[in-house]
């Protein structure tokens, strides 16, 4: 059984990355730069959005917080994005969800100029996603497919499940496995026999927000789990949506939590912001 180390990999990357920042300052006589928005005081937000200006500092990157606290009007948060799109040194655009209640969250996502939605969450960027175009792509999908290439594991041919269909993950990474030829199922709480779906699967993607669901039941012997997941067990251990101890003898592969996929979210989100800039400059 092999563990997908994604802090490890994550560190490969954003070593090369750094490289890559220095060619860019010589060439460009700029560096690139990420606007980060958080409006509220979600405790969870504040630890991302930390996380993320210190990748961009680990890389040498530019990074603009912009903190408001939950009263913040939508009306100002939709003029403030207007003005970091007009703005030409700011090359990508991330506002941190969950907004406050009086936010319509589609609006916001909507209102970010595509080629600087670094999360990959604009409807252009989505739909080019789907056309099988050249975009920006959700992070944390974009990280996941970065391992099982990191691990020389082709789609070709095998069969995929992913549990979840969010549009942040779920939907996305289904579609990029598609694009490297695998047979993509998507099921869901709703999905009947889900067990049985899921131990068809040559890689299965556990996206479902519930600790410790998905169990060696539902997993087929030398199979490659990638585990979403970020919850609370019992214990209040951070634990993903696999039961990690019950199929570790299962499986071919696995990323563990934390650790996995946690860390590529944020260095997929630094080499779209690399993405971006390039963009800018043609």
């Amino acid at each position: 059984m092999m563990i997908i180390s994604g802090k490890e990999i994550s560190v490969k990357i954003k070593d090369q990355l750094k490289e890559e920042v220095l060619k860019i300052k010589d060439e460009y006589q700029r560096l690139p730069k990420l606007a980060v928005i958080l409006v509220g005081d979600n405790q969870a937000s504040q630890v991302y959005v930390r996380n993320k200006e210190r990748g961009c500092a680990y890389i040498g990157i530019e990074s603009l917080k912009i903190t408001h606290d939950a009263s913040f009007s939508e009306a100002e948060l939709l003029k403030e994005i207007e003005q970091l799109n007009q703005d030409d040194t700011v090359d990508g655009i991330l506002v941190q969800l969950p907004l406050p209640k009086h936010i319509n969250e589609d609006k916001v996502l909507e209102a970010i100029d595509p080629s600087k939605d670094v999360d990959g969450f604009h409807p252009q960027n989505v739909a080019k996603l789907f056309l099988g175009q050249k975009s920006l792509v959700p992070c944390t999908p974009k990280g996941m497919m970065v391992l099982l290439d990191e691990i020389n594991y082709d789609l070709t041919g095998k069969e995929v499940v992913v549990v979840g269909r969010s549009n942040i993950v779920g939907k996305p990474v289904a579609l990029l496995c598609l694009q490297k030829n695998a047979t993509v199922t998507i099921a869901h709480s709703r999905t009947k026999n889900l067990k049985e779906v899921c131990k068809r699967a040559d890689v299965l993607i556990a996206a479902v927000g519930r600790p410790k669901m998905i169990n060696s039941e539902y997993v087929k012997e030398g199979a490659v789990v990638l585990d979403v997941g970020i919850n609370r067990d019992e214990n209040n251990k951070l634990c993903g949506d696999v039961d990690f101890e019950d199929v570790k003898d299962l499986v071919h592969a696995i990323t563990p939590v934390p650790g996995g996929i946690g860390p590529m979210t944020i260095t997929m989100l630094l080499q779209n912001t690399l993405e971006a800039f390039y963009q800018h400059q043609q």
